[in-house]
């Protein structure tokens, strides 16, 4: 989606680019802003150490908005300016962090907190387990909120003071996930995923994937399911191909963000069809369309079509519906027993890795040599679920994930937290996109009064992953809570004052 704000990548900067913009950002940082050495007229500061540094940076949009140094190789700058170092510091291999830098705008994030994340945990791989940092005495509080331990005296000069600190075993503060994907999974789940792969056409293989499968649909009451490697995007593909052998002129349902890609998925399967932007219009289609395709909760909005209505719609009509359900199937009771196809995912609702995506169908599609071999689902069925190289343990996962969830108190129990969550953010003064009578229980999505993407970012640092990167969020200027993953009350009941507080803090 060309034009579209891009998330924040966090990376080592290892390319001659990046390493002239560590240079500019470094003498904004410590010429321009910070008195701390002399303004250069080319507007470059290079570190006195910087052929041993290892930099931590923030990239938006090819543009370098942060970054931090580590070096591991005494002596160290803080040699230089604390008396007999090592007698103020615990036990341990230690690195220095220096040349914490920050663009303006981006200050007041979670960019620090993540850089020192990347660099320990870059350190703590070479056997580093001390990070040693000269805060800068404008931002203690921050340092303290991170763990850092003051000792001895300042050092710098008067309007560029710093205070020697130190983080043991440095790692970042818990965080909650209450993200659309990747959720939070259940200890076994990832069990299943460590154990030792398995030959993917190896009998017992091929025996648990069936079961799996067979569990799947029946969860769904729909005959038939074929698991996929890949994401909820093959599976649309997949569902695309099938619209195009079943032929006829066909209906989508655009309705927000993953609606649009549904038609950008007909559109570039080459599928005759109208779109519509809302369930009425939908209706008044189905008297001269051969199918029918939507998403039965629109991830971007929250909100949840009314699957039963419109199915009994479809099934009076003779239309075929094929529905995208990703963020419905594990969220709410799915019937599709009277729905043509239907996709899901693995990473979401159902709360295991991504990475598997799923086709349930009707009945076995017919042959074609028009689709391409790996959307061909024909192919799966008579390959017995096996056409492909496939991940013993991404499948294995999902087994753990669904077999070990009680679903009907799964659905309860998101329904009354959803509709707990929702009164009270509402009350709160924030504005849902969903109505009421039609929003979906596992996810929220709320316009924000300000930036949406600095309350996000401060929400972060609270503690509390939510989404507000993707492009179609920034976008909009929306945030979006997600209870599809595994939460706990205590957390969830403090979310929404923190989530106030972060955007009446934004708003100072």
């Amino acid at each position: 989606m060309n034009g579209m704000p891009q998330a924040l990548v966090y990376k080592i900067a290892d390319s001659p680019t990046e390493f002239e913009a560590i240079h500019r950002l470094n003498h904004r940082t410590f010429a321009e802003e910070i008195p701390q050495h002399q303004a250069h007229d080319d507007g470059r500061l290079v570190d006195r150490f910087h052929d041993e540094n290892t930099y931590a940076i923030c990239v938006d949009d090819g543009h370098v908005v942060g970054m931090l140094a580590g070096r591991a190789v005494r002596p160290f700058s803080l040699d230089s300016k604390v008396d007999d170092l090592d007698r103020h510091l615990p036990p341990g291999r230690p690195v220095e962090f220096r040349l914490l830098a920050v663009e303006r705008s981006y200050r007041h994030s979670a960019i620090t907190m993540r850089l020192i994340e990347l660099l320990t945990t870059h350190f703590r791989q070479q056997g580093c387990d001390l990070a040693l940092i000269s805060g800068t005495t404008r931002a203690l509080d921050m340092y303290y909120k991170f763990g850092f331990v003051p000792f001895g005296p300042l050092t710098g000069v008067p309007g560029a003071q710093f205070q020697p600190m130190y983080l043991h075993e440095p790692r970042a503060a818990a965080q909650h996930n209450f993200l659309p994907g990747p959720v939070s999974v259940a200890p076994e789940v990832t069990r299943a995923l460590s154990a030792p792969a398995a030959y993917h056409r190896a009998p017992g293989y091929r025996e648990s994937l069936a079961r799996l499968q067979s569990q799947l649909a029946a969860m769904v009451s729909a005959p038939h399911c074929q698991l996929l490697m890949g994401s909820g995007t093959l599976a649309n593909d997949v569902v695309a191909g099938q619209l195009t052998a079943l032929g006829g002129t066909g209906v989508v349902l655009s309705e927000g963000e993953f609606g649009q890609r549904l038609t950008d998925h007909a559109r570039r399967a080459g599928l005759d069809f109208v779109t519509v932007t809302s369930p009425e219009d939908l209706a008044a289609q189905l008297g001269h369309v051969t199918w029918a395709w939507v998403t039965h909760c629109e991830t971007s909005t929250g909100v949840l079509l009314d699957l039963p209505w419109l199915a009994k719609l479809c099934t009076a009509g003779g239309v075929k519906l094929a529905i995208d359900g990703i963020s419905s199937i594990g969220t709410v009771p799915v019937d599709l027993s009277e729905v043509h196809l239907a996709s899901g995912a693995s990473g979401k609702a159902l709360r295991a890795y991504p990475g598997i995506s799923m086709v349930f169908f009707q009945q076995n599609p017919p042959p074609t040599a028009t689709v391409a071999r790996y959307l061909d689902l024909r192919s799966y069925v008579d390959s017995g679920g096996v056409a492909f190289t496939q991940s013993s343990n991404l499948v294995a996962a999902l087994d753990a994930a669904v077999s070990a969830t009680d679903w009907a108190d799964r659905y309860a129990r998101l329904a009354h937290a959803s509709a707990w969550l929702q009164r009270r953010l509402r009350r709160l003064g924030f504005a849902l996109i969903a109505p009421p009578e039609r929003a979906a229980p596992g996810i929220i999505s709320i316009a924000i009064d300000g930036d949406a993407f600095v309350v996000g970012q401060r929400m972060e640092v609270a503690g509390y992953l939510l989404a507000y990167q993707s492009g179609y969020l920034r976008a909009r200027n929306w945030l979006q809570i997600s209870l599809m993953g595994h939460w706990t009350w205590p957390v969830l009941r403090s979310l929404p004052a923190a989530l106030l507080e972060a955007q009446q803090r934004q708003q100072v």
